[in-house]
């Protein structure tokens, strides 16, 4: 199995971790990458995705023992430096079959997705040397107009109309009738109001799942155009009950809308997108972050495996900034380290730490800067609750909240 992201699917993890299935994980962007390069005959490419990670050094656990213990591993990548940036090989993916989903295909095999449906299913549709295509409805000839055909006929083999079947959403998610009058003065919201002014009028970002979507809700006075890795760019607010739609979710499976001037297209350009460097802002959680900008936060090997998702794709990115919220300890345990301890996410990709207790900039060649503090905290409960050691800014401020 060749998967980005386990998530919360507990028998896919149980099987993973007590070895009855062998998972290369890889980050999602390269795995839809791979997929598109298989299709296109392109046997091998370069990426910055993964450099000084498990993925590139090897040593990922693709198979466990039943005792736990790893029996097998990942291979190390190439790597080669082009215009002084770092980057590793990754072979293309082909199969055998290829099986996607479509809205409609009329009686030549085109295709037509609906909505965020299209995601992996087009770079899919060429993989395969057999394409089979489950579809809602088979249309006569002419009835998609060849501007709207996602996937032209010659890379589909097979057609199966499905009929009955009721589609299922994940993750409803609603749109709260005053989201803002829940927030009070724990240490999450405290957090999502210092993120949310992170924001800025012009602004492409990306935001994870929890805290960082949040702080999307605080949005106000200016246009910032939100992307989603499975294909959105003018990603619009959880929907009010009634109008949610199983075609359109995020990258979370949350549902969702979209904004005027928003539009949609496959993961792999997607990615592409975030890849080559035009997504301003990233902001996710993490597990551990380094004195030097490190990310941990997709493993805790032999315990927890999410899988990195589309993570390593945005943090690798050049020309964004990566932006981390996430509570400063875990049960008492320190997540602000000299080094990671976890398995890396990114190798010096962090450029601020927003914590329920303070805000820290990462400064090349200098380390963590604290500039922002909360109030009834002080330097010494700061270096209390940070392991990694840290400089403290001559024009450090009170922890900014943004106004209600």
């Amino acid at each position: 199995m060749i998967s980005s992201y386990v998530g919360e699917n507990a028998e896919f993890e149980r099987q993973f971790l007590t070895g009855e299935l062998e998972v290369e994980l890889t980050p999602q962007g390269t795995l839809a990458e791979r997929i598109r390069a298989g299709g296109a005959g392109v046997p091998a490419f370069f990426t910055p995705t993964g450099y000084g990670t498990l993925i590139h050094k090897g040593g990922s656990p693709i198979k466990y023992n039943s005792d736990g213990t790893v029996q097998i591993t990942s291979e190390p990548r190439e790597d080669r430096v082009f215009n002084g940036r770092n980057y590793i090989m990754e072979e293309a993916i082909t199969g055998d079959f290829s099986l996607i989903k479509a809205h409609k295909a009329d009686e030549a095999g085109n295709l037509t997705f609906r909505l965020t449906a299209n995601n992996f299913n087009q770079p899919m549709a060429s993989a395969g040397k057999i394409t089979i295509v489950e579809v809602e409805e088979i249309v006569p000839l002419g009835s998609i107009p060849p501007e709207d055909v996602h996937v032209p006929c010659i890379f589909v083999d097979r057609i199966i109309q499905r009929s009955g079947h009721q589609k299922r959403i994940e993750k409803v998610t609603l749109l709260a009738e005053d989201p803002g009058k829940k927030l009070s003065d724990s240490p999450r919201d405290r957090i999502i109001r210092r993120a949310a002014l992170e924001f800025s009028d012009g602004m492409f970002a990306n935001l994870g799942i929890g805290i960082p979507m949040m702080a999307a809700n605080y949005i106000s006075g200016i246009t910032v155009t939100l992307q989603s890795e499975n294909g959105i760019l003018g990603l619009g607010p959880f929907p009010r009950a009634g109008e949610q739609d199983p075609d359109l979710i995020n990258a979370g499976k949350q549902t969702v809308t979209l904004l005027p001037g928003s539009s949609l297209f496959s993961s792999d350009t997607s990615f592409g997108m975030i890849r080559g460097g035009h997504v301003d802002l990233t902001m996710l959680g993490g597990l551990q972050v380094s004195a030097n900008g490190d990310l941990a936060n997709w493993m805790i090997p032999g315990k927890m495996v999410k899988g990195m998702g589309g993570a390593m794709d945005l943090v690798g990115s050049p020309g964004t900034t990566v932006v981390v919220t996430m509570e400063h300890t875990a049960r008492g345990s320190h997540k602000i380290l000299p080094e990671c301890t976890l398995p890396l996410t990114g190798t010096q990709v962090v450029d601020k730490i927003i914590t329920e207790k303070c805000v820290f900039n990462v400064v090349k060649d200098v380390g963590l800067v604290l500039e922002e503090i909360a109030e009834g905290e002080t330097l010494d409960s700061i270096k209390e609750a940070t392991s990694a050691p840290f400089e403290v800014s001559p024009d450090l401020k009170p922890l900014q909240q943004i106004k209600m």
